[in-house]
């Protein structure tokens, strides 16, 4: 700790009691006039919506910083177990509305702020999104720390606050554009500095062996060249329960401003060159990492995170604790995906040369407070790192593998000896033309605990990708389902629905989901049916809404509304519902409308900049959008429409209002999925596969509740010998027809063979996401859903039954899972 945050004086007692702050709203409207006039120095000359924002932004976090004390006090008082979830991403969204649902005072904050002759929603919709995260693991790892807080669970988050989230899309032409996503340019006020807690962070250099006065061998870790890790924490509200946990997010900047020697010699870049390199780590969300230095600088972010966090939580300990006996038994760290396993041999490193523990006591700690969560079946997605990058950027961790690894491969060739195959296939360094450490090994090696996020992922885990490591310890192994939080995904998104559970089976919904269970009762009734319709009308104008400003498209609300949103993935197969879009487009062209029901699709998902196949996939949307919505023939019988720069604030207007959920992934692909869930819970019916989670809600809801098509993951793996789509789209005249189209340019008239190459992709016989050979069964699939959308009293009853069905899907389940099974904490209430 800096000397400058050192304090030379013993303040009294009562500085620390301040007044607690009021909730009422005549306490809201003083803070909210103090920020805007005194601290943000605004007068009757202003008229920024910024500043509106940022005051009542301030008045909310002060209330919740006065809690966020309260309760890290209550954790310090009872010395409980303390976990900590280390991810690279949180996609948290928007902070204002949750913060006011959580803490009560969403009727209070509007009220008071009308007496001022604002808007509480208008101003709401002036934050930007938090630009943490991209995707499902990010938005995962955010509804997990909503709920720790609301089970009271003394659950910290660790991350890295990017400067610039993944990118702002838009469209031109009907390509993704990528811009970038500066989300921090006008700041966030939801956050608090801690430079007083910075760290030093090691990148190069070399190591060094010495003994010390005693002959004991001491390794020093030199010449290299240090980053500084600053935190800036961010309040996570539980439920209307008192309890504020931390996120905290470092911040990456250079020991020295600028070398002054370069500066006053004229080399102005040469002088700041050492900053501009040390706060790229914590600048750009994932950077593309298909060129070597993308590559090098996201293992950077890596054990950035890695080493920040750990350090952060060593010096806690050490603060109050002369030694390490006790450390297990109080603290354990959840690895989310292989990004932060480089943990595993960081903890090794802090144990052994900063604090000075030998190896079998650094290794028992390490394997007995580590935990790794898979999130993925595909084997591209495991990260690699070339060892000689690696030990390039980080000599002494490289050491520590090489010995975490020849350790482990003496145990396996004792359980299996002999066995060369087994022991090259397990080993944390991949040999070849050049050595690469495979991570996820290294974090199964080092953890005592490693679970997949459904039922079937994690099947597949033990008996494909990890099963030799199952073998070995099949005690390790375990399932966690994922799950969202309710209160963002339902309470506060669908405020129409909200009122109408509380008024029908009251408000205990909102946490313990299993509540909704009382809605079977209700689903054939004909009363609450009309209210349920009402509410999902509501939704569905609110998004036809935002389909107008953004895509200038009329949506028409009594229409089927068909919702795809997600990242751009081949095995997500956007591709597979185009094509389906394609074949009703056909037959509407044909004439042949029978049972044809009114419908409009959504999609809405970014490609990564690197990914080439996904980005023509959304230039096919876009095209086959644009030839579909200027067809005078098609009318109103089908809409299709690209949403722009899907993100979290986009989906809280999409998921309340769709009527068809559409999670069609190639089974044994998905993990688990969460937009699925977010769907049911507001009463989407599902039209999927059965990969990931669709499995588990299926099981749920029923099957006659749920549009299943498709192959099943043994029958994809059968498939694979002898699959010859050409063989099957001879075979069927509507798929025949769609490839046709596709062929002879239609929807690309101006760039021939623009979309050769997606033809290519599955038509081909090594198509590994099987799109042809689901094509007859999910267009079957969508035929029974339109005839089912056409019976609006059974539909309701669907929908009414999904989101009655939904319970098991909550965060809330999935945490007090991990905690039982892994964690152990105790629930502390800092009331």
């Amino acid at each position: 700790m800096s000397s400058r945050y050192a304090c030379t004086v013993t303040p009294s007692s009562d500085l620390y009691d301040a007044p607690k702050l009021g909730l009422d709203k005549n306490s809201l409207q003083v803070d909210f006039k103090h920020y805007y006039g005194n601290h943000l120095a605004q007068d009757k000359g202003c008229a920024s919506g910024h500043y509106l924002y940022t005051s009542i932004a301030l008045t909310l976090r002060d209330r919740l910083f006065e809690r966020m004390k309260q309760t890290k006090l209550a954790y310090e008082e009872s010395n409980c177990k303390q976990a900590y979830y280390l991810s690279m991403e949180f996609l948290m969204g928007r902070a204002m509305g949750n913060a006011a649902l959580n803490l009560g005072l969403e009727e209070t904050v509007t009220q008071a702020l009308h007496d001022l002759g604002l808007n509480f929603e208008e101003l709401t919709e002036l934050e930007h999104d938090a630009g943490l995260g991209n995707g499902g693991l990010g938005r995962l790892a955010a509804c997990f720390i909503d709920s720790c807080a609301t089970l009271q669970l003394p659950v910290t988050g660790y991350g890295l606050r990017y400067e610039y989230g993944m990118f702002q899309q838009s469209i031109e032409n009907g390509s993704q554009v990528e811009m970038p996503d500066h989300w921090m340019r006008d700041g966030n006020p939801w956050e608090l500095e801690r430079p007083e807690f910075t760290r030093h962070i090691k990148f190069g250099g070399h190591t060094e062996f010495r003994k010390d006065s005693q002959g004991k061998v001491n390794v020093h870790w030199v010449n290299s060249n240090d980053v500084l890790a600053i935190p800036y924490d961010l309040p996570i509200p539980g439920y209307q329960n008192g309890t504020v946990n931390k996120l905290r997010l470092w911040k990456s900047a250079a020991t020295d401003e600028f070398n002054l020697e370069d500066f006053n010699a004229g080399s102005y870049t040469e002088a700041v060159a050492s900053k501009n390199e040390a706060e790229n780590i914590s600048m750009v969300l994932y950077p593309n990492d298909s060129s070597e230095n993308g590559k090098e600088l996201r293992l950077r972010q890596q054990y950035f995170l890695a080493s920040a966090s750990l350090q952060d939580i060593l010096a806690h300990w050490t603060s109050k604790n002369s030694n390490f006996d006790q450390f297990a038994e109080k603290n354990c760290f959840q690895l989310n995906d292989t990004h932060p396993t480089v943990a595993v041999a960081e903890l090794m490193r802090l144990l052994m040369d900063e604090h000075g523990l030998e190896w079998a006591s650094a290794w028992k700690i390490t394997t007995s407070t580590m935990a790794y969560t898979n999130h993925t079946l595909l084997p591209e997605a495991l990260e690699r790192w070339s060892v000689n990058m690696f030990g390039r950027l980080l000599p002494r961790v490289l050491e520590i593998v090489y010995e975490i690894n020849a350790r482990f491969l003496n145990e396996v060739s004792q359980r299996w000896p002999g066995d060369k195959a087994r022991i090259a296939s397990m080993s944390i360094i991949e040999e070849g033309h050049q050595q690469h450490i495979r991570m996820a090994h290294l974090a199964i090696v080092g953890s005592y605990s490693i679970n997949g996020v459904a039922a079937l992922h994690s099947e597949l885990l033990q008996k494909g990708l990890f099963n030799d490591f199952y073998q070995l310890w099949p005690e390790k192994f375990n399932n966690k389902t994922n799950g969202v939080t309710q209160r963002r995904w339902m309470a506060w998104c669908n405020p129409e629905l909200k009122s109408l559970l509380s008024d029908t089976i009251g408000d205990k919904w909102i946490t313990d989901l299993g509540e909704l269970s009382k809605l079977h009762s209700y689903a054939q009734n004909p009363l609450f049916q009309q209210q349920w319709r009402q509410v999902k009308k509501a939704n569905k104008q609110r998004l036809a809404d935002l389909v107008k400003q953004s895509c200038g498209i009329d949506f028409n609300t009594n229409a089927m509304f068909d919702i795809q949103v997600k990242r751009i993935h081949e095995y997500k197969r956007q591709l597979l519902n185009v094509l389906h879009i394609i074949h009703l487009y056909d037959r509407i062209k044909r004439g042949n409308t029978d049972g044809i029901v009114q419908r409009c699709v959504l999609f809405g998902g970014k490609a990564a900049p690197g990914y080439a196949m996904a980005k023509d996939i959304i230039k096919l949307i876009n095209n086959v959008a644009d030839v579909i919505n200027n067809d005078e023939q098609v009318g109103d019988l089908l809409k299709v429409v690209f949403l722009p720069n899907y993100q979290v604030s986009a989906m809280e207007i999409i998921c309340p209002a769709a009527d068809l959920s559409e999670q069609i992934s190639t089974a044994g692909k998905e993990a688990s999925g969460t937009g699925n869930m977010k769907f049911m819970m507001n009463g989407a019916i599902t039209i999927g596969t059965l990969d990931g989670a669709n499995i588990e809600i299926r099981e749920e809801v029923g099957d006659e509740n749920f549009f299943l098509f498709g192959l099943d993951e043994s029958e994809v793996e059968e498939l694979k010998a002898e699959y010859n789509p050409r063989e099957i789209i001879e075979q069927d005249i509507d798929l025949k027809r769609v490839v046709e189209l596709l062929e002879r340019d239609y929807f690309n008239a101006d760039e021939p063979n623009r979309f050769g190459n997606i033809i290519n992709s599955f038509t081909s016989s090594h198509d590994a996401w099987m799109t042809v050979a689901d094509f007859r069964s999910y267009v079957d699939a969508q035929h029974q859903a339109g005839l089912a959308y056409q019976d609006q009293q059974r539909w309701t009853e669907m929908s009414i039954l999904n989101s009655a069905h939904s319970g098991k899907f909550s965060t809330d389940r999935t945490m007090n899972e991990y905690n039982d099974e892994i964690w152990k904490l105790e629930k502390v209430n800092p009331k």
